[in-house]
């Protein structure tokens, strides 16, 4: 089953490309810059909270704003290492160059997060569903009401420790992941398959709950016309912090 859902993860962007796009394929590159910050924190034996707030740049990596979100989240904690949350996010796109009408959404999301320790190696996978409202914006004019469809996001990720076998404070670890995102609704209509985001980079354990990590992503994305992709060469800078106030550690 784990190598099933690891091929799933990795082989079914391109899979959903190549079913789903025109004959004649555009490629347009981009460089971006995503910074980052995530929060856990758990408040008793079963509920907690999650937020995490992006800043994301692009055009030369930080040439001008691209999306700013916040996403707060009540989580729920089936067993220390399966939890699931539910919350809202607040995202603002901002206009593409040479337009200059920012746009919200307002992004319901759910998730089921869950994390296994190895010999030397951690994973971390969420299945997470999304119902997006984004504000109508034509010709870099605001119209009334909401474009509406919902999207389903699965991320595989592995930690794998650079000293010692198992991750604690003041240690260096690689970082490996692999998102898939695919819409769903009835105005999808040429882009099912929404984006792929692979990253990898380094990290640095500065206590038990608290690490950043640096690296390179690459966001490989299908727009509406289904012939259409963006590829971002990306910049990712994530900061993670969590607290335990069920037994008072910090």
């Amino acid at each position: 089953m784990t190598r099933f859902i690891i091929c799933l993860c990795f082989f079914l962007p391109n899979a959903l490309s190549v079913c789903g796009q025109a004959p004649e394929k555009h490629i347009h590159t981009q460089e971006q810059l995503w910074l980052g910050v995530f929060n856990q924190t758990r408040f008793n034996k079963h509920w907690g909270g999650w937020l995490d707030v992006h800043y994301r740049m692009t055009d030369n990596f930080a040439s001008r704003p691209s999306q700013f979100l916040l996403r707060p989240a009540l989580t729920y904690f089936i067993k220390d290492n399966l939890r699931a949350n539910f919350g809202y996010a607040l995202v603002r796109h901002y206009p593409a160059e040479g337009l200059n009408t920012t746009r919200t959404e307002h992004r319901p999301w759910q998730q089921i997060w869950w994390n296994q320790k190895y010999t030397g190696l951690s994973t971390l996978q969420w299945l997470r569903l999304e119902q997006r409202f984004n504000e109508k914006v034509v010709a870099d004019v605001k119209e009334a009401g909401y474009n509406y469809n919902f999207r389903i996001r699965y991320n595989l990720a592995f930690l794998i420790p650079l000293k010692g076998k198992e991750m604690a404070a003041k240690m260096p670890l690689a970082a490996i992941m692999n998102e898939v995102f695919v819409n769903l609704g009835s105005g999808v209509v040429y882009n099912t398959f929404d984006q792929n985001r692979f990253f990898a980079g380094f990290g640095y354990n500065f206590t038990s709950h608290l690490n950043a990590q640096v690296g390179y992503m690459n966001v490989y994305q299908q727009e509406r016309s289904g012939n259409d992709y963006v590829s971002s060469h990306t910049i990712r800078l994530f900061l993670f912090h969590s607290l335990d106030l069920s037994n008072k550690e910090q």
